[in-house]
């Protein structure tokens, strides 16, 4: 229910004249950093997996009910495990489908609603997937207009807006919406070594918010920490000297058009290890430098190392970053759009 009024409340500030339809739908959870034995074993998470079984049924039965009324000329899915019963009802129904992957590491949803779809776009190069090439194409990943190379005026009217000194380095480091303790344990343990390289903004997440407001200093000049960035990300991460992140294909390629200097700490626990997947596309091309995340939380100087050999080889991180650049799909959208059209021609 959250999240049906999340997404009602996101499609409502493009359009308010959308419909939107909610189904339920489950997930199978596995987890990369334990074994088939070790999961089969974990009681709550095989009965999780079986109720979310059902739920797909269930969701299916939506779907179909849903599709039949409407009967739309195309059905566009985005990957998630929402969109297995409705991408199933799709089949049954005979309605053209066509899919997204964003992640370099195709998730199940996707792996299985491949051998039903028209069209497949992919948010990285064609050679990660094993989709049918006839039917693929690389589009990459759309993304708001706002993310795009700052210029240094942009740049400093940003910081302006931050409230950030324009004389000092900037670094940005964040974990997403919902936080990464790893990662702010580290920035917490190494926080005075990083402010004598820069200032720092520390986007944490809500869960450990308070926690880490009463081991850091007060939000100024030189440190700012946010439990999330509900509008000015874009404007934040532009005016960014360097950004610490997770692996998330969004992200990446929102920092990828910002030509950023970027640090990604992937989480190696998450399904399918997708986020290691997603940083060795961008790692194998020099565009971005990988931290372990264990080995950052062991040795948190790690982070500080990181960060201050960017900023002591200048020539060689704008090179990086002009390879990250080359990652960015300006057009993902309006290409994205034409294969939808194409489907129903």
């Amino acid at each position: 229910m959250k999240f049906a009024k999340q997404a009602r409340s996101l499609l409502a500030s493009f359009d308010p004249d959308l419909t939107v339809r909610t189904i339920v739908s489950g997930k199978f959870r596995r987890y990369h950093h334990l074994t088939i034995v070790q999961q089969l074993l974990w009681t709550r998470l095989v009965l999780l997996n079986l109720r979310d079984a059902f739920l797909v049924l269930i969701g299916l039965l939506q779907s179909l009910a849903l599709l039949i009324i409407w009967r739309p000329d195309v059905v566009f899915t985005k990957g998630g495990y929402v969109c297995l019963p409705v991408g199933m009802a799709a089949k049954m129904l005979r309605i053209p489908l066509v899919i997204h992957d964003s992640d370099a590491h195709p998730g199940l949803t996707n792996r299985i609603l491949a051998k039903w779809a028209n069209a497949i776009a992919t948010g990285a190069p064609l050679e990660y997937y094993s989709y049918p090439k006839s039917i693929s194409r690389y589009v990459g990943i759309p993304i708001a207009d706002k993310f795009h190379k700052f210029t240094e005026s942009e740049r400093i009217a940003a910081r302006e807006q931050w409230g950030i000194n324009p004389s000092r380095k900037l670094i940005v480091i964040t974990g997403g919406g919902l936080g990464a303790k790893l990662i702010n344990d580290a920035v917490a343990e190494a926080l005075s070594d990083l402010l004598e390289l820069g200032t720092v903004v520390l986007v944490a997440g809500s869960a450990q918010y308070d926690e880490l407001r009463a081991l850091t200093p007060e939000n100024d000049e030189r440190f700012q920490l946010h439990a999330f960035v509900s509008s000015g990300m874009a404007e934040l991460l532009g005016a960014a000297d360097v950004v610490l992140t997770r692996a998330g294909a969004t992200t990446i390629l929102e920092l990828a058009a910002l030509e950023k200097p970027t640090i990604l700490i992937p989480n190696g626990k998450l399904t399918g290890g997708h986020q290691l997947k997603n940083a060795a596309v961008y790692a194998e091309a020099d565009a971005v430098k990988i931290l372990n995340e264990q080995a950052m939380a062991d040795n948190p100087r790690l982070l500080v190392d990181t960060v201050a050999d960017i900023f002591a080889n200048p020539a060689e991180s704008v090179q990086m970053a002009k390879r990250f650049n080359k990652f960015a799909r300006p057009d993902a959208a309006s290409d994205m759009a034409d294969m939808i059209l194409n489907a129903i021609k």
